[in-house]
């Protein structure tokens, strides 16, 4: 099977090789990388077409013409992995937040499911001990306590960015339908999956901090998210609420 990790990336240069390098190191046919890089001014589009033309069948870039966001950012690339053939897609960020060691569990369990989720809040995950408790308050306060109470999601990593989606997910969701530019992106993909009746399993994960340069998640950003997820209860309306499956998987 076509599996396309779609990695979003905004200067993330000194990340991009390594985080290649280990995602190229698990030796899994038909594992193929796709960059899709918003004009980083750090010149990660530069070694993102390096890597391409070193791995010309496993490496693909997108290069968009500014920083367009996160949201759309997804999209594009889903876009892509499902236009070229693609049968599953994982996606991940490049700062080794996400460990390329998991993806072999996220395959396994996909087999049985359409949504695989790498969640932080199922037993056995863990975050970052770094974390201030501020930070740790915000997250959780997010996942368990704002976007349950507003949209009722029952996924416990709600905001969760490391996930496997089933081609026929996708297409179930419906991309157009998208519209969430930041961070907020996750939630409104969790919340249209539930809603649409997608079989949903969660599996621990490690959230490691970023190992090099700034995490983008700024409290602004966050706070932001919280009132955007108004939008998507509006938004998503209309949407036929359907029966959800949503396990843990250790």
């Amino acid at each position: 099977m076509k599996t396309v990790v779609v990695i979003p990336t905004y200067n993330e240069a000194e990340n991009l090789p390594a985080i290649t390098a280990e995602l190229l190191t698990l030796g899994m046919d038909g594992l193929e990388i796709l960059i899709v890089d918003d004009a980083s001014p750090d010149g990660t589009g530069r070694i993102a077409d390096g890597l391409a033309q070193r791995y010309p069948d496993t490496f693909h870039v997108i290069h968009r013409q500014a920083k367009l966001g996160l949201g759309t950012a997804y999209v594009h690339g889903f876009t892509w992995a499902l236009e070229n053939g693609a049968d599953l897609v994982i996606q991940m960020d490049a700062d080794f937040s996400h460990s390329p060691t998991y993806i072999p569990k996220l395959l396994e369990l996909v087999r049985d499911y359409d949504v695989v989720v790498g969640s932080r809040y199922v037993g056995g995950g863990q975050l970052d001990e770094r974390w201030s408790v501020w930070r740790w308050f915000l997250s959780w306060w997010a996942n368990s306590v704002w976007t349950r109470l507003i949209l009722g999601v029952r996924t416990k990593d709600a905001t969760a960015g490391f996930k496997c989606w089933r081609r026929t997910a996708l297409e179930q969701i419906g991309l157009e339908r998208i519209r969430s530019n930041g961070y907020v992106f996750q939630v409104e993909m969790t919340y249209v999956s539930e809603k649409v009746g997608l079989r949903i399993v969660e599996t621990p994960i490690y959230f490691e901090d970023r190992r090099i340069g700034q995490s983008k998640m700024t409290v602004p950003v966050k706070f932001e998210a919280a009132v955007r997820v108004f939008e998507i209860r509006w938004r998503h309306r209309h949407v036929k609420p359907a029966s959800v499956a949503i396990e843990a998987k250790a």
